[in-house]
């Protein structure tokens, strides 16, 4: 079974560079989806708790027969759960929920600056990994000055920054704030929630490897040393976007694809300004 390349991160630990995200999938569907991704070898999931399927997951991991040592499971605390005692309260309340005693990975799902809680809920998050209820921590949908703040006031890096990144939107600029700190990048709706895979540039790369735009898009991600978690529902499609290991882009894919970048490409809300 071909396994996926694994990624360092700074508290030493390694995650699955390809991974299975499951947004906007039903619990019921979620049960399917996750143990049909880990009997094709996947060993890396990506759910949250505002996601409500949390305990699907936790079925499909289960039902698969994979070991559980082998599986690298993420979730995220969810924008109204922030603040010290509500985050490691939401932290247990997903491991309820996923029926794990540990997550790989727990994440603050968006620094919600509103609210102005996000740095005591990273200081809860240092607690959950102390108390074992999380192997590493991390954030999504975090800007350059969350990042320093969260490392300026806890002399802790998160182990990875999870954003909106794909062809269209490439972040270069929080690619390299993240590295900077030594943070990991790992991107979120990384098919650009389907709107790429008719394009034209993707569609000729995709057509010159024999393979569908889905893979090459992913394959983009890997080169990039992204970590990616396309998300999907259906069996061979999951399948599909995780047999990206045998063939690689050359140099003129890579300027056709460097080409697709726009400013303007974020199709999801602006960490900024997100009204939840």
């Amino acid at each position: 079974m071909t396994a996926s390349p694994l990624i360092e991160l700074n508290d030493g630990n390694a995650i699955p560079q390809v991974g299975l995200g499951v947004w906007q999938t039903p619990n019921d569907v979620a049960v399917e989806a996750v143990r049909t991704a880990l009997e094709a070898g996947y060993r890396h999931v990506d759910t949250a708790a505002i996601y409500g399927n949390e305990d699907g997951v936790g079925q499909g991991l289960r039902a698969s027969g994979a070991p559980r040592a082998e599986v690298f499971v993420t979730t995220k605390v969810w924008n109204e759960n922030q603040g010290y005692d509500a985050a490691l309260k939401a932290t247990k309340d997903s491991l309820r929920r996923l029926g794990l005693e540990q997550v790989d990975l727990l994440l603050i799902h968006w620094p919600s600056p509103s609210r102005g809680l996000y740095v005591d809920t990273w200081k809860a998050l240092i607690q959950a990994r102390k108390d074992g209820l999380a192997r590493s921590i991390g954030v999504s949908n975090f800007e350059p000055e969350h990042l320093e703040r969260i490392i300026g006031e806890t002399g802790v890096a998160p182990a990875l920054n999870q954003i909106e990144l794909h062809p269209r939107f490439q972040q270069k600029a929080a690619r390299a704030a993240n590295e900077a700190h030594g943070v990991r990048t790992e991107s979120w709706s990384p098919l650009g929630r389907g709107l790429l895979l008719a394009d034209p540039v993707v569609a000729n790369i995709a057509r010159k490897h024999g393979r569908t735009p889905a893979q090459v898009i992913i394959r983009w991600h890997i080169e990039n040393g992204l970590i990616v978690i396309p998300k999907s529902v259906t069996p061979s499609r999951i399948r599909e976007n995780f047999d990206v290991f045998n063939f690689a882009l050359d140099a003129d894919d890579l300027a056709a694809f460097a080409g697709l970048d726009d400013p303007d490409g974020r199709i999801g809300p602006h960490p900024m300004t997100a009204k939840f």
